[in-house]
């Protein structure tokens, strides 16, 4: 099918072509236009939709989930006291969750670098690994 146009509504239309159409046995299952024209509309957002979906859908990102994101979130909530608000004002409590997160990613660290001889010294300074950290943190 060839793009036709895209409309004003922000859809874009895809025709097929009426000569390979006319003779084709599939006809009746594929349109019912007089003209013997498929016309396929999809919204330019369309292909990202599916993207997003495929991702959110996905079964094998998404078991991982349970053991790496939300153990996380659990660990923080039952260790490091963010069950509950304990102090005043939003800027607190952001500093509060910013340094237990920053701590959480530096135990993280120190029992990455204490499992894997890869994460020694000279390499723990590296861009990846400095600037993945550093990300976490903020």
């Amino acid at each position: 099918m060839k793009y036709g146009t895209t409309n004003r509504e922000g859809y874009r239309e895809y025709r097929s072509d009426k000569k390979r159409c006319k003779d084709c046995p599939h006809l009746e299952k594929c349109t019912l236009s007089r003209s013997n024209q498929k016309v396929v509309i999809r919204h330019v957002w369309a292909d990202y939709v599916d993207r997003v979906e495929e991702i959110r859908l996905g079964k094998a990102t998404y078991a991982q989930r349970s053991q790496t994101i939300e153990r996380v979130f659990a660990d923080a909530k039952e260790r490091h006291g963010l069950r509950y608000t304990t102090l005043k004002g939003k800027a607190r409590m952001k500093m509060k969750v910013l340094l237990t997160f920053a701590c959480m990613n530096l135990k993280k660290l120190a029992s990455w670098k204490a499992k894997e001889p890869r994460f020694s010294e000279d390499k723990l300074y590296s861009h990846s690994i400095v600037s993945h950290f550093a990300f976490c943190i903020i």
